[in-house]
């Protein structure tokens, strides 16, 4: 079976040998740079946790972070007193949310070449990048990510229109922490349970969850180990979580959630948006040139976003 057929009839599929070893060490060396750069004292111990729901909604660091080089750590990288139990390099859940915009090497790879093709494959004409992650996963600390679909937390209308790109720096299988889909389970007509942008008055979170999380049966889960290089298409409506990584092997992977800007978008709630966003578009040709966006919250519709200009 084909990738683009197995991602249509189960809302993922693995894309293998994408990217060459080469350029999955230039990623590994751009982001020990990035590490190298980060002066903790300026940085917030803001650790990064999908188990506490209200953690990021008042965190103000993650929620500006859409077109920044943020960094968040591990939940075991601290102890009690705050202090680092393990090295910078080792302490480290993610970097985002603006690598695709703020570092060279990481755009660079966004907007690879067998990038631009795969997502017109699954015709995206005009796909635009919503946010970018460095995600470590690291050796015996890296965390579980409890089951989720990624349209609760980037939604747009139509909400088939969402993809993720998960790309494998190293090789990830049950050991280490890979990801686990439930098959087909991207087949549905609504999204009930979504984290939306709220107005901040009086200290309130501006964000929060609207509807009730779901729960999904453990035993439909498959694993989906993968070898560094090739990458996992992830639909925004299928259900997929990862294992903590309890080995002492590290499990590094650069992902991207893009919008299909062809179709017209009704609405868009995100963390990921802000003031104004500088949007990198994918040309149906070969060269590749930004697009200015900005959007603001409408008065009438506290969810809702209205592209204001583009050039």
């Amino acid at each position: 079976m084909s990738w683009l057929k197995h991602f249509e009839e189960n809302g993922y599929a693995v894309v293998e040998d994408v990217f060459s070893e080469q350029e999955l060490a230039e990623m590994k060396a751009g982001i020990e740079r990035v590490i190298d750069g980060i002066d903790l004292s300026q940085h917030p111990k803001s650790v990064f946790s999908t188990y506490d729901e209200d953690k990021h909604t008042v965190d103000d660091y993650f929620l500006n972070s859409s077109d920044k080089i943020r960094v968040f750590f591990e939940e075991g990288a601290f102890d009690k007193d705050g202090k680092l139990v393990v090295e910078k390099h080792r302490a480290l859940n993610k970097i985002g949310h603006g690598l695709h915009l703020k570092n060279a090497i990481f755009k660079r790879m966004s907007f690879h070449p067998k990038i631009k093709q795969l997502l017109k494959d699954i015709k995206y004409e005009e796909p635009k990048i919503v946010q970018s992650m460095y995600i470590f996963k690291q050796p015996k600390i890296g965390g579980a990510v409890t089951d989720h679909i990624d349209a609760t937390f980037l939604y747009v209308e139509p909400i088939e229109h969402l993809i993720g790109l998960w790309i494998a720096v190293d090789d990830a299988d049950e050991e280490n922490g890979c990801l686990a889909f439930i098959p087909g389970s991207h087949r549905r007509s609504s999204v009930d349970y979504r984290f939306v942008r709220t107005h901040k008055t009086d200290g309130s979170p501006l964000l929060k969850f609207n509807g009730t999380r779901p729960t999904y049966d453990q035993e439909k889960f498959v694993n989906v180990p993968i070898k560094k290089g090739s990458l996992i298409i992830i639909h925004g409506l299928v259900v997929h979580k990862s294992a903590p990584n309890t080995s002492l092997k590290s499990r590094h992977a650069y992902t991207l959630h893009s919008r299909n800007q062809t179709v017209v978008i009704n609405r868009v709630e995100s963390f990921a948006q802000i003031k104004i966003d500088d949007i990198y578009q994918f040309a149906s040709r070969d060269d590749l040139y930004p697009v200015k966006m900005a959007v603001k919250l409408q008065e009438t519709d506290e969810n809702k976003f209205a592209k204001l200009y583009e050039e």
